[in-house]
């Protein structure tokens, strides 16, 4: 499997990353176990969840994600081969959000509990948080690390100059610094990555590591007239969102290139995003080993210049 580093942290990972927001939430306990043993398989050992997934599902109340990714690492004993990313700062419960120094060294220990470890690969600040000085936030991480907590840190939801603001203070202050971004990136939604955040990550050497990889179903082809959607619960803010006269030309790119590779829209849509310059490891999840092993397929399709081309010029928001 080849690898790339998350920022200059030196945790090498797979060039695609699972989005673990499924566990507990589209997919029960016994699925979500069966995902994972093929993630193992296929040595897609990088996973992604958060401690407030799936707060959101009736009955929930965070850390479910979490809870059944460690319920799995204790019956496999895989836990050394998986580089395991997680978030705080959403709100968990009354007094329960945030990234303020006390409450970080709170949440790490509970989630710590939940996924059954004594370390996380990647811990990452789901969204900023500006009424806690970045210099607070930034310590407070810096002492998990120096206590063998936590390895690396990151950002999600950052804007481009909050990002290189956090950059600096960490530079000034001898403090860990962010090694990665999780922004929202895909074919379709471009414009606030590649012109706030792009030039900051790049000029720094911040992996990347988007969300919404596939724009929430809408590049799988899946939705292309107003009926379909029916076809899922998000259907109609996806045709709201995407289905329009550029969405519409992205897809037809799509299947142009598609036809071409005897690929899928999904394959070709991830496989330009690997193939960016400065993504590390677009997110993407799976509820059946169907779905994982068509996006598995994506790490052995590399596009020709030409096909890369069209797919920028069709996506092209300039």
């Amino acid at each position: 499997m080849k690898t790339r580093t998350l920022g200059r942290s030196g945790i090498a990972v797979p060039k695609l990353c699972f989005g673990g927001n499924v566990f507990g939430w589209t997919i029960d306990h016994a699925a979500s176990f069966r995902i994972l043993d093929a993630l193992a398989e296929r040595e897609l050992n990088f996973i992604d969840t958060a401690d407030v997934y799936s707060a959101w599902v009736d009955g929930n109340q965070g850390g479910e994600s979490e809870t059944i990714i460690g319920n799995w690492l204790k019956k496999t004993g895989k836990r050394d081969g998986i580089i395991l990313a997680t978030k705080v700062g959403k709100p968990m419960g009354a007094g329960k959000e945030g990234l303020s120094a006390a409450y970080i060294k709170q949440a790490v220990e509970a989630s710590l509990r939940r996924l059954q470890t004594d370390y996380i690969d990647l811990y990452q600040s789901h969204s900023d948080d500006e009424s806690v000085p970045l210099e607070e936030t930034l310590g407070a991480f810096d002492a998990l690390i120096k206590e063998g907590k936590v390895r690396a840190i990151g950002a999600s939801n950052y804007s481009g100059p909050r990002l290189a603001q956090a950059l600096r203070i960490s530079e000034q202050n001898g403090l860990a610094r962010y090694e990665t971004l999780q922004p929202q990136y895909n074919l379709y939604d471009r414009q606030e990555y590649e012109q706030d955040l792009e030039p900051v990550v790049t000029a720094h050497g911040v992996g990347v590591i988007n969300y919404y990889a596939l724009a929430s179903g809408f590049l799988s082809g899946k939705y292309r007239a107003k009926e379909d959607a029916a076809k899922s619960k998000r259907g109609e803010k996806v045709i709201s969102t995407y289905l329009n006269t550029r969405g519409l030309r992205i897809l037809h790119a799509l299947d142009a290139v598609s036809e071409r590779y005897r690929a899928t829209p999904t394959q070709v849509a991830l496989a330009w995003q690997i193939q960016r310059p400065g993504i590390t490891a677009p997110i993407v999840s799976a509820t059946s080993l169907e779905q994982l092993e068509e996006v598995a397929n994506a790490l052995t399709l590399t596009l020709r210049d030409d096909d890369y081309a069209l797919l920028e010029q069709a996506s092209a928001w300039r």
